[in-house]
């Protein structure tokens, strides 16, 4: 078929070992497994931020969440924030979304689409929930439903039936069809026979659920695994851990459903699979969900993308991915300008090649889980960067880390105060102050440069650095002017002199 199709399918709160081509080994995922082998699978893939919207965020503007305003939950992104179906709209692409959004501000959407999106296949939460009586809104929404309600009634089965309708019907060349999953998200709904499929004797956590918490971790951490410590040792744990392997195994099966289509209608599309985050399960001794921390087990995802005619088959990748890089990918793939505002940089060299050069770290940042709710641990900024072999992460009003991941890959010990490791934590330091300058931060300070254990920062200074003003987004914004003189700003950074 002439032109080009991208097909954008995205689960919520997936763990990378919950899929066994990932070496998982609890839940079988053959329709997943199957795409990873028919394409690349990223091992170390990150999301920018483990939080529902802001991580959204990232995927589809290719923007960090402290630059599109979007850094917690219940926060909506800026008006001049132009989404990734808003710039293939302009390049002639047809868009359409099915599934969770979740970047308008509230958990169930508006039910109609932003800009770049054709409203006749918009389909959002609000979209789904509004489909179904009354008396069963609440069901689909109570844990204690699971493997009560039927196929019919369940989300993943709505947005996969949407999507068959769609490549039953559309006959546009060049399209962008996305669809989003909610499971395997709370309430892990998951019908028959998928929710008996697991039995509570037969479940074990991650070892580390019984470990201690080293004295030198951040004190929320300890303060998050002790809500939860209480629910592993009497074993109630186990029964959330058997709710979320039924939701994982029942959303291969509905994604098996959509890869079967999408292989009928566009065989050679570009099929991108991802989560927006990870999820912990009693970890370290019972942290519970996502939130305030950079452990893989929260900001790891699965990335499995397959193009027949581009991507070798069975081809792992093994350096540091991010979330950042999806939209410059797509937009390059489908010859779309890059706009000077995005984040990230497109991933088709290295689709082809994976030897082909490439950045070798990638940053995530936290803000707060959400604006609506007191608790969550409030706001916990954190910055973190991550490479091959290290991971640092800034907690900007708690202890810092820094982990060796080639010999600690759980992350049990913090080595942010370990002499042998100066040179690079500091290194990772400075990478992230750049970035955090770099893309304007709007938190940014020298806060975050004078840590305890940096001897050599600079001084405190209320007047430090210069002015980033914005690049300009073409066809949603102009750039910035000099605030002096109302004439373009070149590069868009100023030195600034403060006369006293």
């Amino acid at each position: 078929m002439a032109g080009k199709q991208v097909i954008l399918i995205t689960a919520d709160t997936q763990r990378r070992d919950m899929l066994g081509c990932y070496y998982g080994n609890r839940v079988r995922t053959p329709n997943l497994d199957r795409l990873a082998a028919e394409g690349m699978l990223f091992e170390r893939a990150y999301c920018a931020d483990p939080v529902c919207t802001p991580a959204r965020s990232a995927i589809f503007t290719g923007t960090y969440p402290h630059t599109n305003g979007a850094w917690s939950n219940g926060q909506a992104m800026g008006d001049n924030i132009a989404n990734i179906g808003q710039r293939l709209q302009k390049n002639g692409v047809y868009c359409a979304h099915i599934g969770k959004w979740h970047l308008d501000g509230g958990s169930y959407g508006y039910g109609t689409p932003p800009d770049g999106w054709d409203p006749a296949w918009w389909f959002d939460n609000r979209n789904y929930i509004e489909a179904l009586s009354l008396e069963d809104r609440p069901k689909v929404r109570n844990p204690g439903h699971i493997g009560k309600v039927p196929e019919s009634l369940c989300f993943a089965n709505h947005n996969t039936q949407r999507a068959l309708e769609f490549l039953d019907t559309r006959q546009e060349d060049d399209v962008l069809l996305v669809v989003e999953y909610e499971e395997p998200h709370h309430p892990w709904m998951a019908p028959e026979p998928f929710a008996s499929m697991f039995d509570n004797d037969n479940l074990t956590l991650d070892e580390d659920a019984g470990e201690t918490m080293g004295e030198n971790k951040p004190e929320l951490h300890r303060v998050w695994a002790e809500n939860y410590h209480h629910q592993i040792e009497n074993g109630s744990f186990l029964h959330t851990w058997r709710h979320f392997l039924a939701c994982n195994a029942y959303l291969d099966y509905e994604i098996g459903r959509l890869l079967d289509a999408v292989d009928r209608r566009y065989p050679e599309a570009l099929v991108i699979y991802t989560a927006d985050h990870g999820f912990s399960m009693g970890n370290r001794g019972g942290m519970y969900d996502k939130g305030p921390a950079s452990y893989e087990e929260i900001t790891g995802v699965p990335l499995i993308v397959r193009q027949k005619e581009l991507i070798p088959a069975g081809t792992r990748y093994t350096k540091p991915v991010s979330h950042i890089d999806l939209t410059p990918t797509i937009l390059d793939y489908f010859g779309a300008e890059r706009s000077p505002v995005l984040a990230g940089q497109s991933m088709l060299p290295i689709l082809q090649n994976p030897e082909s050069e490439y950045q070798d770290h990638v940053f995530i940042e936290y803000g707060r889980f959400t604006t609506p709710h007191d608790g969550f641990g409030g706001f916990q900024p954190y910055r973190a960067c991550v490479t091959q072999d290290y991971k640092l992460c800034i907690n900007l009003l708690d202890t810092d880390e820094l982990y060796d991941l080639s010999n600690d890959p759980t992350e049990l010990t913090n080595l942010i105060d370990s002499p042998e490791h100066a040179e690079i934590r500091n290194t990772l330091h400075d990478r992230i102050i750049d970035w955090m300058n770099d893309t304007r931060d709007p938190f940014r300070g020298y806060h975050w440069e004078r840590r305890p254990w940096r001897t050599d920062a600079r001084p405190a200074s209320y007047h430090h650095g210069g002015k980033r003003e914005t690049p300009g987004d073409p066809g949603f914004f102009p750039p910035a002017l000099n605030y002096n003189t109302g004439l373009p700003i070149e590069g868009g950074y100023t030195q600034v002199t403060y006369i006293r």
